[in-house]
């Protein structure tokens, strides 16, 4: 049973900053791309930012510049570092991944629970 567990979600000041982390655990073989998405009320999930296994990294133009995506490979640990927060950064953070729970078993997805995170003055 595989879990994407997250954490680092709150409540910020605008131009502030939160690290959210992400822990895939469980029975793991490997784990391809990690990535992040949002949801606000009201709208569809986005996508944030995504990692590859390589480090090749995509961002939404709309984090570029102010979010950084990272991963710890040996820990299956995704994290999104985000600076200089807006009003509009508040949603529910979701992590995500594709995994392999063994060397025979098909890449999975999965989906963390969610983090809220709410910028506010």
């Amino acid at each position: 049973q595989v879990q994407l567990v997250e954490s680092g979600g709150g409540l910020v000041q605008p131009g502030g900053s939160l690290r959210l982390s992400c822990a895939a655990s469980g029975t793991i073989f490997s784990v391809n791309i990690m990535g992040w998405y949002r949801q606000s009320l009201g709208k569809e999930r986005e996508l944030v930012a995504f990692i590859d296994t390589y480090g090749n990294i995509n961002y939404a133009n709309s984090v570029k510049g102010r979010f950084t995506i990272s991963r710890d490979n040996a820990k299956n640990t995704v994290y999104l570092q985000m600076n200089s927060l807006r009003f509009e950064d508040t949603a529910v953070y979701y992590c995500n991944a594709d995994i392999k729970a063994d060397s025979r078993a098909f890449l999975t997805n999965y989906w963390g629970q969610g983090t809220q995170v709410t910028v506010s003055s």
